[in-house]
């Protein structure tokens, strides 16, 4: 199982650019997020993959889950888990350059022009009513507690 989430800042959304070197998924932009472990809850997951991946902490309360994507058949078929976070604490960098070649933040409007792993993205995105709350929020994100260690 896979889990990805979505962070929403001022109209724009956190994508990563899959390296062109991957076996799944090559060269394509798509939502941050990485593989559950054995045991592992899904959100508690998610959260070490950004701290892992991009260095931010994701704010627990501040999450819901959006919900699921199929892909592929076979050996290859994943489950993904996708969930919405309204706060976080740090800024994003690119922590994981083997995997990811570049991040972005990519206005909502913007995303049907980008080759995605997940082409019901933007139309999901738009659907969410709290998308606009989340979309306006400029506060800085320093002072939220983080979760995790």
């Amino acid at each position: 199982m896979v889990v990805c989430g979505a962070l929403v800042e001022n109209g724009a959304i956190l994508l990563v650019h899959r390296s062109p070197t991957r076996r799944a998924y090559p060269d394509l932009w798509d939502l941050p997020g990485g593989h559950v472990e054995a045991g592992e809850p899904e959100l508690q997951a998610f959260a070490r993959e950004m701290r892992e991946e991009l260095g931010v902490h994701i704010v627990m309360e501040s999450s819901s889950r959006l919900g699921d994507w199929h892909a592929g058949s076979g050996e290859d078929a994943v489950h993904v888990s996708v969930w919405l976070i309204g706060d976080w604490v740090g800024s994003p960098i690119n922590r994981a350059p083997e995997e990811h070649d570049d991040i972005a933040w990519v206005g909502i409007n913007e995303l049907g022009g980008l080759p995605l792993v997940f082409g019901a993205l933007p139309a999901l995105l738009r659907s969410l009513p709290e998308l606009g709350r989340l979309a306006r929020r400029d506060e800085p994100r320093t002072t939220a507690s983080p979760s995790g260690p």
